[in-house]
């Protein structure tokens, strides 16, 4: 035996060993991959930033040849003026010349007036002997010495830090679960969070094999995050959260677990009525029974197998049997050797035991469902039994066949309730408490509470006739529902009949 236990630890070791070799693998290999895409995202920056400076360098390039083309305008234009002016004045200065070798006074006197109007309208005289623009172009020159010395300054971007959840701020309640963490210093380059969640079974951190794959939600810009709605279908959520700036992701937080456990439980299709169809959550009645299941799987079989399985899956048992002829037929013995509901019993039960705590459940009908009954009963209810009708079982029955009505029934006794049929129906079941009691589940309305004292381990119990029923569980007792728990203590007398049976 000691051997053995060596042997066994030494074999646990071994597992461990090679669950820890494939996460070191599975970081190798997250390391190369990562690399690989860092280098193409730094490739990507530097081209950007190398396409930015082409399109800087090409608008002061663009900047500084439209001024040489303003001032190279300006001067060309002064100088074609000078030369005009310097031709007339030529011209005049030529005609003065030869004017002076008149001998006749009167044409003298002629020519000389017409040098003086001349020269007096020459452009010569008018001209500003002074460049318009300078040859300066000293206020289009660059000093890159700041961006030079920022661009040598380059570096990685800083990480975020790993942001820490406070699972004292962490909430479950109502089938939500909100999320809260901090960062360890202040860090204003923070964009968004991304917040990553999974279901498990197994208390502590995640584990590396065996595990769902994490679902995650991204952008988030606060630090807290609420997840709405969930189906507690495990007994806890590991949650895990990184910071994000623009350029990358932070480690991850350390992960928590959060307990989410709820009730579970399915139909037993092998308790069910054999006029009803039943699936995991469903349960419809079907007038047919075993006896139209069986006649369609006879007329299907030399058809190929294929129509064979299909059928099959509709089935109370999943394997049809010749002995399944009647609505009183003894199928094989299930569930310590109780047979399935037979008779008027069109019942069927949970596939799981209540036999401590508190635990809610919710039931919605079809619209068009004649009779049905909700509720709980020992694993001793018999197989002609109906809810309500023994001091085994307990439940609230609707009916809408030719007339209505709507009332609490144990132990063959039945209490009318005077409230309206709710769409969907709870059920809050408090074992040690000894109390049951059925809500609107979307009011949580209180309907009727049973007050007793359990002996036994319970199973939900289900009614149907001419209907179906759809069942949720996975839920946690509402907090409306805990609340009203306190004042349900003082219900009225009239319900004494039913509230004070003690169940031996």
């Amino acid at each position: 035996e000691a051997l053995q236990r060596i042997i066994s630890t030494l074999a646990n070791k071994n597992d461990e060993i090679q669950n820890f070799i494939d996460t070191l693998n599975h970081t190798l290999k997250g390391v190369q991959e990562n690399s690989s895409n860092i280098l193409s995202e730094l490739d990507e920056e530097f081209d950007s930033l190398y396409s930015i400076l082409d399109e800087v360098k090409e608008s002061m390039v663009n900047s500084i040849k439209q001024e040489q083309a303003r001032k190279s305008q300006e001067l060309q234009s002064q100088i074609s003026q000078c030369n005009n002016a310097l031709e007339n004045s030529e011209e005049l200065l030529e005609f003065a010349t030869r004017s002076l070798d008149i001998k006749e006074p009167e044409e003298f006197s002629k020519a000389a007036r017409q040098i003086k109007d001349r020269v007096t309208m020459a452009s010569a005289f008018r001209l500003s002997l002074k460049p318009k623009v300078s040859d300066n172009m000293t206020h289009l020159m660059v000093d890159f010495s700041q961006e030079r010395q920022m661009l040598q300054t380059l570096k990685f971007l800083p990480v975020p830090k790993a942001p820490e959840i406070d699972p004292v701020e962490c909430l479950v309640a109502d089938n939500s679960v909100t999320v809260a963490w901090r960062m360890p210093e202040e860090d204003n380059k923070i964009d968004h969070f991304i917040l990553e969640h999974r279901k498990t079974n197994f208390d502590g951190l995640p584990r590396v094999k065996d595990e769902r794959c994490w679902e995650i939600i991204d952008n988030i810009k606060g630090t807290e995050y609420t997840l709405s709605g969930l189906k507690f279908d495990s007994k806890y959520m590991n949650f895990r959260v990184r910071a994000c700036n623009k350029a990358v992701a932070g480690e991850y937080s350390d992960p928590v677990t959060l307990e989410t456990k709820a009730l579970n439980f399915n139909l037993d299709n092998s308790s069910s009525h054999l006029n009803l169809k039943v699936e995991d959550t469903c349960v419809e009645w079907d007038p047919t029974g075993g006896k139209g299941q069986e006649s369609k799987i006879k007329g299907k079989e030399n058809k190929g197998s294929v129509h064979v399985t299909s059928l099959k899956k509709h089935t109370r048992s999943g394997t049809p049997s010749p002995k399944r002829t009647s609505v009183g037929s003894r199928p094989p013995a299930v569930r310590g050797s109780r047979d399935r509901f037979t008779g008027e019993s069109y019942t069927v039960l949970g596939d799981t035991a209540i036999e401590s705590g508190q635990h809610y459940w919710e039931v919605k009908a079809q619209k068009d469902c004649k009779s049905y009954s909700v509720g709980v009963a020992y694993k001793t209810l018999g197989k002609f039994d109906q809810l309500g009708k023994t001091n085994t079982s307990w439940c609230i029955h609707v009916n809408n066949w030719l007339q209505n009505t709507f009332a609490a029934k144990h132990n063959n006794k039945v209490k009318a309730l005077d409230v309206t049929v709710p769409e969907k129906i709870g059920v809050f079941c408090d074992f040690d408490g000894g109390q049951l009691s059925f809500y609107d589940a979307n009011s949580k309305q209180l309907l009727y509470s049973f007050k007793t004292k359990f002996t036994q381990p319970l199973l939900p119990g289900f009614m149907v006739w001419c209907g179906g029923l759809s069942l949720s569980t996975g839920m946690q007792v509402p907090s409306a529902v805990r609340t009203l728990q306190k004042s349900e203590n003082g219900m009225t007398g009239s319900a004494s009949s039913l509230n004070n049976v003690v169940t031996q």
